[in-house]
């Protein structure tokens, strides 16, 4: 009986990546044309640590070379992690927007879209209000969704956590997320990925938006919590829902 709930269980955590990601391009896509855009970027990545290399060797400013080099592949980094990891089932998509690592000691990671999801998934028409409303949508979508995966599993002991730049504590809390101090490894990683959240803000605001790191929350749950707001993520997820169509 064991076996075939892990088998059952696994089998619904297919079925809603595969949901999840039809309105992704870049899945979308063959896999010719994945790789096609892969390797351009990774050449292009190569182009610019090259050209970097060649203006810190012409003006003897080496800390262009050694600047560079981490905030290209930070940028670069999503655009071949995350597709591979998806794959391997690290990482499971339960909205284009929302994604969560495999479960590990009873924890789940929540992740909002990388930058690689951000410029395949939103649309560049939308305005800066529009764009943040669809991102907290496929937020409030994903979390459904991932509630109605593991609801059933009766695992009371299954604990969330995530950051997000983009929800605001008083969302936070009204679904059913604790606001909780960020800890310095996690604000380390925020740092060596600033380039990256700053070009992912800029596109989520649809204009040149640097990210005020001081704002992103740390936030966690656990299954029961999120089960007891889920009535309210489904009502708020869809008036989201409405108003973008509305306005789209």
């Amino acid at each position: 009986m064991e076996q075939f709930n892990l088998i059952l269980f696994s089998t619904l955590i297919a079925k809603t990546t595969q949901n999840n990601i039809l309105k992704h391009r870049f899945y979308n896509k063959s896999k010719s044309e994945q790789n096609k855009i892969q390797s351009v970027i990774v050449l292009s990545a190569l182009a610019i640590k090259l050209l970097s290399i060649f203006l810190s060797w012409k003006t003897g400013i080496y800390l262009i070379a050694i600047f560079t080099f981490p905030i290209v592949l930070s940028l670069i980094a999503s655009f071949i992690d995350t597709p591979s990891m998806k794959k391997s089932g690290r990482l499971i998509y339960y909205s284009p927007l929302f994604i969560t690592e495999k479960p590990k000691n009873d924890i789940i990671t929540i992740h909002g879209g990388t930058l690689f999801d951000y410029v395949f998934v939103i649309n560049k028409k939308m305005t800066g209000k529009q764009s943040t409303d669809f991102i907290i949508q496929q937020y409030l979508e994903g979390l459904l969704s991932m509630i109605e995966t593991y609801e059933d599993t009766k695992n009371s002991d299954l604990r969330i956590c995530g950051t997000s730049y983009i929800i605001n504590q008083r969302t936070a809390e009204r679904i059913g997320l604790k606001i909780v101090k960020t800890d310095y490894f996690q604000k380390m990683i925020l740092l060596y990925n600033y380039f990256n959240i700053f070009i992912s803000n800029s596109i989520a605001k649809n204009k040149i938006a640097f990210p005020n790191l001081n704002k992103t929350k740390t936030f966690e749950t656990d299954l029961k919590t999120l089960i007891e707001h889920k009535v309210y993520i489904a009502q708020l997820n869809q008036k989201l829902e409405s108003s973008i169509a509305k306005k789209v």
